[in-house]
């Protein structure tokens, strides 16, 4: 069963691009798979100019924002078989609101499976967002990505402390984005570099760096299934603290 992998966030510099990036190198260099990668994000198209090259990435470029869109995007999904990863732009949730039924009624034609990455920073309209996201889009494993460019995981006390996490691990998992050192962000940016010539054009410093990040992702990414051929499994049941105990019951 193929996966169709939505980056989300709905705010601009959450970290959704750079979640993007790092899901096509995990896909394409980690397991090998050939992918189809759709850039949604057509006013600031980051991960389109980094990917739309590589050869193990079928690229498109598509506006989510109007029916049309959403329609061509079914029509793009049917009779493939990669795996699918779509970068979705700032403020989608309106779109989604809209639209997505086109999608989400869909799958069972497409033979695919829905996998929502959502990218939360510290912040309460971020949390906000997550919650009408749930709301509107109730298939498939979903996933909430705590951006630790924003703080360690402990600091993400609104997000940690509600019942909102709760729910979110019935269906899927928080994992933690780890943090890269500016430098070598700002040279995969500004360079246009996947994280593939990266590691083979950088000082070895910079290299390095990228290493220990790529690991950690990927570990990640690994241990909630990404990439398997079958259905996602089950969340595994959470074993809850003293402490989560304690502060399971604020929202």
């Amino acid at each position: 069963m193929s996966k169709l992998y939505f980056v989300g966030g709905s705010k601009g510099g959450v970290g959704k691009s750079f979640m993007s990036i790092a899901m096509c190198d995990y896909l394409t260099q980690s397991l090998k798979k050939k992918i189809t990668l759709i850039e949604s994000d057509t006013s600031n198209p980051d991960v389109g100019k980094i990917y739309s090259k590589d050869e193990s990435i079928d690229f498109k470029s598509l506006k989510l924002d109007s029916a049309d869109g959403w329609i061509e995007l079914v029509n793009i999904c049917d009779g493939i078989k990669t795996d699918v990863v779509i970068n979705s732009a700032a403020r989608a949730n309106e779109a989604i609101t809209d639209f997505s039924g086109t999608l989400t009624g869909s799958l069972d034609e497409l033979k695919m499976e829905l996998v929502s990455f959502w990218v939360i920073n510290r912040q309460r309209d971020s949390i906000e967002l997550l919650k009408k996201y749930m709301e509107i889009v109730t298939v498939g494993p979903l996933h909430v990505v705590r951006n630790t460019f924003y703080g360690e995981p402990a600091k993400f006390e609104l997000f940690n402390a509600s019942k909102l996490k709760g729910e979110v691990e019935k269906r899927g998992a928080t994992i933690d984005f780890p943090d890269l050192a500016d430098r070598v962000a700002d040279d995969l940016y500004s360079k246009r570099l996947t994280i593939a010539q990266a590691l083979a054009d950088m000082p070895l410093g910079s290299r390095a760096e990228l290493k220990r990040w790529r690991n950690v992702i990927w570990s990640a990414l690994s241990s909630i299934g990404v990439g398997s051929d079958g259905p996602s499994p089950a969340p595994k049941p959470k074993e809850t603290s003293k402490e989560e105990s304690k502060e399971g019951g604020k929202s």
